[in-house]
């Protein structure tokens, strides 16, 4: 049980934090934070039993929701909808959306970004591509001029209360990438992330020109940045860690193998092997009821 739920129960009224300034808080505290890609309510349900923090990955959801590339074809009210889901099924749990360009317009960015927060995201992470856009660790990035992607930034920091702004920059020159994150840290952003980062002495370098700012990394695998545990990240400055597809990778590879291993089996599903069993109708309704759970006690509380 959480604390403020705790405050209810024994009848203190101290105001509630927002989930901005919750998920600013841990950003704040030692170490790194990490935040897990999901892609769907049931990748969120399991990274809900194992970590306190979500990334709304703009990849996994694009691929699940779409079945296609993430090459800018995601509509802003079905990331908003899903992000609407996943508020109401995990109350305590950080939510870091990816909103990628803003979906074009600067009033569609800030719209989404009231929309979000009215919701209880906790963030949302607005990059500086010019369309047609790319996976930040993909080739082909091309990058809005600098001053035209700080215009949007700030009407999107003006249009957000509470709500954590991750400012993001895709530039893959070496003397623009120092540039921009220069730039983007002078801002009121909350954070920042260069993203397709390649070598632990370019955070290094990238953390120097941020100065105190909160700095982000994202790790994906087969990407373009090395692969660093939090620890690492922690002694090299990094503040938070989103790792974008661990959920959406580890099913593509058991959905693979599982179903390569029925064909193998003429359609006979599998046994219990070495003591282990198949995830089944008990284990998978176990863990989605935990979902309806955990709102039901945080209304009781306020009730």
């Amino acid at each position: 049980m959480r604390a403020e739920e705790k405050a209810l129960l024994h009848g203190r009224t101290e105001p509630v934090r927002g989930y901005g300034q919750r998920l600013r808080e841990e950003i704040a505290a030692p170490g790194t934070t990490p935040l897990i890609g999901v892609y769907d309510m049931y990748s969120a349900s399991i990274a809900a039993g194992h970590y306190h923090g979500m990334f709304v990955s703009g990849f996994g959801f694009a691929a699940s929701y779409y079945g296609l590339p993430d090459i800018g074809f995601i509509a802003w009210p079905d990331m908003v909808a899903f992000v609407e889901r996943l508020r109401g099924a995990f109350p305590g749990h950080h939510l870091l959306v990816d909103i990628d360009d803003g979906y074009v317009d600067a009033e569609v960015a800030c719209h989404v970004v009231r929309r979000l927060e009215r919701i209880g995201a906790s963030g949302v992470i607005l990059e500086d591509q010019k369309r047609p856009r790319r996976c930040g660790h993909a080739d082909g990035k091309q990058v809005l001029p600098l001053d035209e992607y700080l215009e949007k930034l700030d009407q999107v920091l003006a249009s957000r209360t509470d709500l954590v702004v991750v400012a993001r920059t895709d530039a893959t020159e070496e003397e623009d990438i120092l540039r921009r994150a220069e730039a983007l840290a002078a801002t009121d952003a909350d954070v920042v992330l260069v993203d397709g980062v390649r070598s632990e002495k370019w955070i290094r370098r990238i953390r120097e020109v941020v100065g105190g700012k909160p700095l982000l990394f994202n790790q994906i695998a087969g990407g373009k940045s090395p692969r660093l545990s939090l620890s690492e990240l922690a002694s090299l400055g990094v503040d938070v860690a989103i790792y974008s597809t661990p959920c959406l990778f580890a099913a593509h590879h058991a959905m693979d193998e599982a179903l390569a291993g029925l064909k193998v089996a003429d359609g006979r599903l599998p046994a219990a092997v070495g003591g282990s069993r198949p995830i089944g109708v008990r284990e998978s309704t176990e863990l989605l009821e935990r979902n309806i759970a955990q709102p039901l006690l945080r209304e009781a509380v306020r009730a």
